[in-house]
């Protein structure tokens, strides 16, 4: 199994840290100094890039396991195999510059460039699965 193992074990690590963040966004709604202003503030501004971060964390994780998974067992081409997975892999980029705009005011080039390759890697497996050959399957 070389192809899929990155995909399952980080999406594993992504999602478990993502899940931790969304635990100090429960902290800072609940029990923070100042968490009126938080609940205030909610909807707009960085409250609402931090939960675009945490939600799309947890998405790109569980799509990372998934076409890990996909990946390790159906018979697509080699090719095929070792791009989608490192594709998929990178697409992980999307939730990270989210948290990178945030926390650094860093442009959103990392977000674009992750949003770009998740959906390549899935369009990419979705036309590779519909390549098997019921023989093959």
């Amino acid at each position: 199994m070389t192809r899929g193992k990155l995909n399952i074990a980080g999406g594993l690590l992504f999602l478990a840290s993502f899940m931790a963040y969304g635990f100090l966004l429960i902290w800072l709604r609940d029990f923070a100094p100042g968490k009126e202003q938080w609940v205030a503030d909610y909807a707009i501004g960085k409250h609402f890039e931090a939960r675009l971060a945490h939600v799309h964390g947890n998405l790109f994780a569980l799509l990372n396991v998934l076409v890990g998974y996909l990946v390790w067992k159906l018979p697509i081409g080699e090719t095929s195999a070792r791009w989608v997975s490192w594709l998929a892999f990178a697409g992980m980029l999307m939730p990270l510059g989210i948290l990178a705009e945030l926390l650094f005011g860093a442009p959103p080039l990392f977000v674009l460039i992750g949003a770009v390759l998740i959906v390549v890697a899935m369009a990419w497996l979705g036309i590779a699965v519909w390549r098997i050959r019921p023989d093959r399957a």
